[in-house]
């Protein structure tokens, strides 16, 4: 029988290790006695996907034996690929996808964490890979399957996911080298080599205990993230607002906490306040409607009124504006975050660049409302501010630019008498004022429009795009009020204004109803 290469198909993303990963394994399989060959092929990792590493490995003996050097292919071809390693669960389905993975023939060692795409993070709507489906796809298409949290591994031991990968394609038994071969590699890095072959030891045990099914956890496993409504606030001046969640309805209180709580980080206790006050106007309005529903009337979740309103309004009443993302980007826990995620050395320094580029829009909406709109009035100031504001890049790990950013956050306390804030106000209580009117007669589409506040989001040309889509759902409310259907179109152009940034959805939904 002749002897056939072994075919290596690695995708890692940008900063994982996946260059290191193929350098030990072409390092292991030479020190092993055979022909290695490897090639790559890059990719920017949130739009084309990760770098493929494709390596063959073949027998010397078995070359020497033939009396010439065997044939390499350069790129995997499907169906021919004996084990795929993904650092990545998305990457494995890319890998599936491209049809690498053969039910009769290949290994899937991926891990089992998420790395979002930008496509992912900026979908209007839920734009995330559904990972339970790609759990079963891999499930289905493997002939072997090892999947366990990777990343997970790697953050437990403080090093990169490539010596955990490692350590997977060492337990699986894919590769017919012994385990001091794999680790003698690592030796010879002479980087990092006690935390990596821990790690290494560590993803080797998980996957010999798998023996080729799903190792551990997959980190997709439903939890329950509810802790409850406490009884007492953290600070007795607190407490009264916290009795007034407490007499909500039990199915919003949870959601009515978290608003709260996300508008004392926002501005204050004062504003809180504002946001139960108003959120108890819905509530009273949702228990008069239910109540007055006749008997075997449309089957709807009991206070779902309230909770749309309930989750709609935090997010919006916390709109970001530029004072909102310099608070954010000078607080402790983000520079914590960053050296968590860079592995930062406890003393080591580190630096971040903030990319900013606000748009006259945006300035004018942080002033106050008169100078705002002043500003915004008159197209020779605005030009010539405009042409002042091309990105920026300041440094927010500096005394400079972290004074800079730490005092435009600061202006929160003026907050409420700037041009953004009130114009936001007013869309807000135009918005509530819409639910109550419709509320009584057709409670079903009340709800659709509470709904539909997630279109609204982000800031910028983001947040320009969702208030467009949202007021084209807005001027379609008088003829959706008289129709038995209307909750469910309000439904179809919500889901169709998510569909793309461009509108063109919502667009041909539009003119489908106005043909109708």
């Amino acid at each position: 029988m002749t002897a056939r290469p072994i075919k290596l198909c690695i995708a890692a993303l940008g900063g994982e290790g996946g260059g290191v990963l193929a350098d030990w394994l072409i390092e292991i399989a030479e020190a092993e006695g055979y022909l290695a060959q490897s090639t790559s092929v890059p990719g920017v990792a949130q739009r084309t996907g990760a770098t493929i590493y494709y390596l063959e490995l073949f027998p010397r003996a078995a070359a020497d034996r033939a009396g010439r050097e065997p044939v390499m292919a350069l790129m995997p071809v499907p169906g021919d690929v004996d084990c795929v390693i993904a650092s990545e669960l998305a990457e494995a389905g890319r890998a599936i996808q491209r049809g690498i993975v053969d039910r009769e023939r290949t290994t899937l060692i991926a891990s089992s964490h998420r790395s979002y795409s930008i496509a992912e993070k900026s979908a209007l709507g839920q734009g995330a890979a559904d990972a339970a489906g790609l759990v079963e796809l891999a499930r289905s298409q493997a002939k072997r399957l090892v999947l366990f949290d990777m990343e997970a591994v790697a953050e437990q031991h403080r090093c990169v996911i490539s010596s955990v990968l490692l350590g997977a394609i060492c337990g699986s038994h894919v590769l017919p080298f012994g385990r001091p071969a794999f680790e003698a590699a690592i030796n010879s890095s002479g980087i990092s080599v006690a935390t990596n072959l821990a790690a290494f030891a560590d993803a080797c045990a998980r996957a010999e205990r798998a023996d080729g099914a799903i190792a551990g956890r997959t980190g997709i496993e439903p939890t329950n993230r509810s802790a409850g409504v406490p009884a007492r606030a953290r600070s007795p001046s607190l407490q009264p607002m916290l009795e007034r969640v407490h007499r909500l309805p039990e199915a919003v209180q949870g959601l009515a906490l978290e608003g709260v709580r996300r508008a004392i980080d926002y501005q204050d206790p004062e504003y809180a306040g504002l946001y139960l006050s108003r959120l108890e106007r819905i509530g009273a309005l949702d228990e008069r409607s239910q109540r007055d529903s006749p008997p075997g009337g449309t089957s709807r979740e009991e206070w779902a009124l309230t909770a749309a309103v309930a989750r709609g309004l935090a997010l919006w009443m916390t709109f970001e504006d530029t004072i909102r993302v310099a608070d954010l980007k000078t607080r402790a826990a983000r520079f914590a975050r960053v050296r968590g995620e860079i592995r930062a050395a406890p003393g080591q320094l580190f630096g971040i660049t903030e990319f900013m580029k606000p748009r006259v829009a945006e300035i004018a909406g942080t002033l106050p409302a008169a100078m705002g709109a002043w500003l915004l009035a008159s197209p020779r100031v605005a030009r010539w501010l405009g042409r002042m504001t091309g990105g920026k890049r300041i440094r927010s790990g500096t005394i400079a630019g972290f004074f800079l950013l730490y005092a435009l956050g600061g202006l929160k306390r003026w907050r409420r008498g700037t041009l953004r804030y009130i114009e936001e106000n007013s869309r807000i209580e135009s918005w509530l004022g819409r639910i109550e009117r419709l509320a009584p007669a057709d409670l079903d589409l009340a709800v659709e429009l509470a709904r539909a506040q997630r279109l609204i989001k982000g800031y910028g040309e983001t947040h320009e795009r969702g208030w467009r889509s949202f007021s084209a759902l807005l001027s379609c409310l008088e003829a959706l009020a008289g129709r038995a259907d209307g909750a469910a179109v309000m439904a179809r152009l919500h889901e169709a204004a998510l569909a793309d940034e461009e509108g063109l959805a919502l667009a041909r939904e539009l003119a489908g109803l106005a043909a109708s």
